[in-house]
């Protein structure tokens, strides 16, 4: 088992009886807390038309979170491209990328991070997304480089080394991230079905690139930990609320933990849950270690990013603490 880094995914998730405000005081917290433990990187994901989360604007959450930290990486997991001008997110990023030099990820999906209906108010034209998506990366490329070619020119944005990653749930984005030779991040937090074989997909067809000669994965999961494995049961019920609610097409706040889910799921939105969590981390530190050893036994990733919707701020605060302890027990 190889040594791996670890990171943390924010959704910025809205919970009951909190503000926006309160959501973005506590990712900036979470963010300079995780900082101080070591963590890579804290990646923002965009979302739209949730009222659980808080992440649409995600670019000025990122400014807002790399400007009250000063070591951690800061980026997108991801921006959702199609729902924007190339030209756009290269500007936006190099502004962040000049005022926070070498802090600066930029993480790429071609998913709407919404519904039908919001994803035609974004904009987006459905029928062209798989053939827009790979043409608006080699438009950033070009953008980024030293050397754009064409009347166009991002500033600030050309000439800045801004690290692209490719984000997936499926196994197209592992074909497409390994074809470009840039690395590959999979969303196994919701989506665990084609996690394994779109690793190996993107292992075996990977072609190096300058900036990467050698593949790099990202694998996203759900990390619930607390000093006991019945106390991070307890709290793992925000995230089967939240993904009933999904299920239920009602998006809206993030609910406390509750003590009897069968009170609140059917058997069959119960078996689709536990599904659709199988990547997620839970228990005390030794438990995290355990599942982490096992994990990486399975799947030798580069680094394992964390998302945790957990309801008590400081809860999700012990949390990632125990798991970076859990980090050091394995080794």
């Amino acid at each position: 088992m190889k040594n791996f880094k670890i990171s943390v995914l924010d959704l910025a998730p809205v919970k009951e009886g909190k503000n926006y405000h309160d959501t973005f005081a506590d990712s900036l917290d979470l963010a300079q807390h995780t900082e101080s433990l070591g963590y890579t990187r804290y990646w923002l994901a965009e979302h739209h038309n949730m009222k659980s989360i808080a992440s649409s604007a995600t670019v000025i959450l990122i400014g807002y979170l790399a400007g009250g930290t000063s070591r951690i990486r800061v980026g997108s997991g991801g921006i959702m491209l199609p729902n924007h001008s190339s030209l756009v997110v290269a500007e936006q990023f190099g502004t962040l990328e000049s005022l926070y030099p070498g802090r600066i990820d930029l993480g790429l999906g071609r998913a709407p991070g919404t519904d039908r209906v919001t994803a035609q108010a974004l904009g987006r034209n459905s029928a062209t997304i798989n053939d827009q998506f790979p043409g608006q990366i080699m438009e950033l490329e070009n953008y980024f480089s030293p050397d754009t070619k064409g009347p166009v020119h991002a500033f600030p944005g050309q000439g800045l080394n801004i690290p692209m990653y490719i984000l997936g749930s499926s196994t197209d984005s592992a074909w497409l991230a390994s074809e470009l030779g840039l690395p590959y991040a999979f969303a196994g937090h919701f989506a665990p079905e084609q996690m394994e074989i779109a690793f190996q997909i993107y292992r075996d067809n990977y072609k190096p690139s300058d900036k990467f000669p050698e593949p790099y994965i990202i694998a996203c999961v759900n990390g619930i930990a607390a000093n006991t494995d019945m106390e991070a049961e307890k709290l793992a019920t925000t995230l089967y609320q939240g993904f009933v609610n999904i299920i239920r097409d009602d998006r809206k706040p993030f609910a406390p933990p509750a003590d009897d889910m069968d009170s609140i799921w059917n058997p069959q939105e119960k078996v689709l849950v536990l599904q659709k969590l199988k990547y997620t981390l839970k228990g005390n530190i030794k438990s995290i270690a355990e599942q982490l050893k096992a994990f990486q036994e399975k799947f030798n990733v580069d680094e394992i990013m964390f998302n945790s919707h957990i309801f008590s701020h400081e809860a999700r605060k012990h949390s990632y603490s125990i798991i970076k302890e859990a980090v050091e027990l394995l080794k």
